[in-house]
């Protein structure tokens, strides 16, 4: 059961989403909170109407026509996990985690770990990109069966 502060309710008693991530990373109060405020300014730069929701026990999650991402915190990792990371191009190598499935990739952030800022923006604007892709295959697969 997810609790609520009152700051993190709006004017109709109905949780924001981005209140929820404030606090969480306000919460951890560590490197790692440090390092998920990090990661949420650069996707919001690159994805500036980027929408944010709060799933799955309080895990952030950034998505624009689909999930790009999630935002889970644990002991050692800040882990980012792409859902359709398996189908994006990583030329920068910055995937390095659940590498051997068929659909999502992460990238596991560890206390010190430096981040490639533009590389990381490039592979949010790609996964926005394929949740267009995919969305915009679907509509035309549609409007094809229908005609």
């Amino acid at each position: 059961m997810t609790t609520m502060t009152s700051a993190a309710q709006d004017a109709n008693g109905e949780a924001s989403a981005s209140r929820l991530i404030d606090e969480r990373i306000e919460g951890l109060g560590d490197w790692r909170g440090e390092t998920l405020a990090r990661v949420r300014m650069l996707i919001r730069q690159a994805v500036p109407d980027v929408v944010e929701e709060v799933k799955w026990r309080g895990v952030p999650v950034w998505s624009q026509g689909g999930i790009i991402c999630t935002g889970e915190t644990y002991k050692s990792v800040v882990k980012m996990t792409f859902a359709k990371g398996a189908s994006l191009e990583d030329p920068s190598g910055l995937f390095n985690a659940s590498l051997e499935g068929n659909t999502r990739r992460a990238i596991d952030l560890r206390e010190g770990d430096r981040i490639d800022e533009e590389a990381l923006k490039a592979l949010v604007r790609a996964a926005v990109a394929l949740n267009g892709s995919k969305k915009a295959s679907a509509r035309s697969g549609r409007r094809t069966a229908d005609s």
